[in-house]
Order: C-alpha cells, then structure tokens, then sequence
C-alpha cells in the first residue's frame, strides 16, 4: 500500500502543480486582458482628439480657400469699376466721332465771301472747343500719314505702290480714327505702300 500511497500523493502533488499552472495562467490572462483594455481605452481616448484635429485642419483649409476666393472677387470687382471709371464716356464719345466728322468736312470746304469766311470761323471755335472737350476724356487721334501700318489701329482699304516710301508705310489717311485712353473706339481707314 505504500507504493499506492505514494503514487496517490505523487498524483495529488501533480495535479495540485496542474491546478497552480492554471490558477497561474488564469492570472497571467487577466493581467494581459487588464492591459488590452487599458491600451483599448487610451485607443479610444485619443481617436477623438485626432478626429478634431483632422476636421479642424479640413475646416482651416476651407477658410483659406473661401477668404482667397473673396479677395479674387474683390480684385476683380475693383478692377471691373477702374475700368467703367476710365472708360465712362466711350458711348458718348464714339456717337460724337460723326460730329467730328461732319465737323472736319465743313471746315474743308472753301469760304469764298465774307460771311462764309465769318460762318467758317464759328464753326471752327465750335469745333476746336468740341475738340478740346473730348480730348479732356482722354480722347486723341491715331496717328496714321507717313508711320509704319498697325492692324490693331489701321484699316486699311486700299493699296498702292510709292517706290519713294518704304513698304507697308501708310500713304494717305482716308477717314480719321480715334481711340479712347488705350483702347480704340475706330481705327484709321488708310491707303497703305504695298
């Protein structure tokens, strides 16, 4: 009975170690468990701050892109009223280019007695004052007899052929053209040297 007494208590002692192994490993577990659910929550703790931070930096960038797109039409606006200011009187000066015309062509024609002579002379202060009145809103000629053509202040419709003049050379101005600051309310109808 010994021996079964003994393998008895060597069973017992065994199983006992088992028992501690499991009781052991359980604790284990439960530490390791513990810290996954720490680690769980400072996971969770920091999403939300990272969350925040990444819709703050997504509202920023929104900011930026509306306050550019403000000052583009704050620009574009100022420059829209720069140009109405400087080009104001373009419709009224370019239904006075006609005046102008008929103006010039009075002024060209002979004055053989002294009241035609006296009728030119009034009509030429009148001229010279409508003159000076448009030249005050930036009104001026486009230069044309004798400079070189320009497509984008010339027109021109008719060539001829001045071996004298060099080629491409504006020969005769046949109706004047005007422009308003930079921008040319009717260009020049000229006769070019081919």
């Amino acid at each position: 009975m010994t021996d079964e007494k003994k393998e008895n208590q060597e069973q017992a002692i065994e199983e006992t170690e088992a028992v501690e192994e499991v009781v052991e490993t359980t604790e284990e577990a439960e530490v390791v468990t513990e810290a996954i659910e720490e680690a769980a929550e400072e996971v969770t703790a920091v999403d939300p701050i990272e969350e925040l931070e990444a819709k703050l930096a997504t509202e920023e960038e929104r900011y930026l892109r509306l306050r550019a797109d403000f000052d583009n039409l704050k620009r574009r606006s100022q420059l829209d009223r720069e140009a109405q200011a400087k080009y104001r009187a373009q419709s009224l000066l370019t239904d006075l280019l006609s005046v102008l015309d008929n103006f010039e062509r009075a002024l060209s024609v002979e004055a053989t007695t002294e009241e035609a002579q006296n009728m030119k002379k009034g009509i030429d202060m009148v001229y010279r004052a409508l003159v000076e009145a448009t030249e005050k809103e930036g009104l001026t000629i486009i230069a044309t007899e004798g400079a070189p053509f320009d497509p984008n202040v010339h027109q021109a419709v008719m060539q001829e052929s001045d071996p004298e003049q060099q080629s491409g050379i504006v020969l005769q101005e046949l109706q004047r053209g005007y422009q308003l600051k930079d921008r040319v309310l009717r260009p020049a109808m000229v006769k070019v040297n081919e």
